[in-house]
């Protein structure tokens, strides 16, 4: 068994296992996995410096995740926007494909937690095959996302296959993976597991980091094999209360990927999923994090901050402005200072 099985297979799945030194509520905590199960493999509960610490609060349930009366089961309304099982068109020219039910390590936030790691996430080669064919009968669609879960627990022949029959379809001409694997579980990311994407080209990754603690020597090694293998990273964050709410983390963490080769890509308000209200944050705390950013640190460093319309209406962004039209083609702008002028359109 290689290491990363190993180290996956070692993973705490019932808060009964916690360690002793976790002071929490293990009975309490049981009738929430029974709802949302958990995983923290031993790597990524190493990164937990202390109890409710930025990693905990991503990694360890919380009795709230059952209180919550606000928030809906799917929130982007996937479901109905699935015209075969597990493929989600929602956009006229991409689609988000689900191959895998499982991740290395179940996030408390995460959007599909309705089904992620439970029997309602069936992936199987039937309905990979009905997804390849609706693909294959929708050329409109040249870019897909593969999804789950995560991809990038597969079997390295098993995302090959998937990845194969991808590229056997004329209309899509880019194939991105969302992972989470280089943060949670970095060793996963082989040199024969990177050896097999780079056949995939143009291939892209964005990968998922919260804190900057996540940013580890292993996370910088994974992330440093697939930028070698010529293939693009992107991250894309989600603002937590009590994790990265904060324009100090939040610039640490940007200029910390950037020294690592991944490309801050989006920042996203938290999307309304039951059983994570208690992560939401402000609109205009995202929206002053985003002044904190521009014009204070590299524009490399500067994602775009979204929102994931509920109801499957799309991903927007949200921008702090700079500028208001005072007529006759006049613009007044103020700069990242604050500091304010004038530019005049042509005629």
């Amino acid at each position: 068994m290689s290491s990363w099985r190993k180290i996956l297979a070692e993973s705490i799945t019932d808060p009964a296992d916690l360690p002793p030194s976790f002071k929490v509520d293990r009975q309490a905590l049981s009738k929430v996995t029974s709802t949302y199960p958990m995983r923290i493999n031993p790597y990524f509960l190493k990164l937990i410096k202390q109890p409710f610490d930025p990693i905990w609060r991503q990694a360890v349930p919380d009795q709230l995740e059952l209180t919550d009366r606000v928030c809906q089961e799917d929130p982007l309304d996937e479901e109905n926007l699935s015209r075969v099982p597990n493929l989600i068109h929602k956009y006229p020219d991409r689609a988000l494909f689900l191959v895998n039910s499982n991740c290395a390590m179940y996030c408390r936030f995460c959007t599909r937690k309705r089904k992620v790691g439970t029997e309602r996430l069936q992936v199987t080669t039937n309905t990979l095959q009905t997804a390849f064919a609706y693909l294959a009968r929708t050329p409109a669609i040249r870019d897909v996302l593969v999804s789950g879960g995560d991809p990038l627990l597969l079997e390295d022949d098993r995302l090959e296959w998937i990845l194969t029959e991808l590229r056997r379809i004329p209309s899509i001409e880019i194939i991105r993976i969302g992972s989470r694997v280089p943060c949670t579980l970095p060793m996963r990311v082989t040199t024969r597991l990177v050896k097999m994407l780079k056949k995939f080209h143009p291939l892209y990754i964005n990968t998922h980091f919260n804190h900057p603690n996540e940013i580890t020597p292993e996370a910088a090694k994974a992330c440093s094999r697939l930028a070698n293998a010529g293939i693009p990273l992107g991250c894309q964050t989600v603002l937590l209360k009590g994790v990265n709410n904060d324009p100090q983390i939040i610039k640490n963490l940007m200029n910390k990927l950037l020294l690592i080769r991944v490309k801050p890509y989006y920042i996203f308000q938290g999307d309304m999923t039951k059983g994570t209200d208690h992560f939401r944050t402000p609109i205009n705390q995202g929206l002053e994090i985003m002044r904190s950013l521009i014009g204070h640190t590299s524009g490399l460093a500067v994602p775009r901050f979204a929102i994931d319309l509920p109801g499957g209406f799309g991903k927007v962004p949200i921008l702090p402005e700079y500028q208001e039209e005072e007529g006759a083609g006049l613009w007044n702008f103020h700069n990242y200072k604050g500091q304010y002028c004038s530019y005049l359109d042509p005629a």
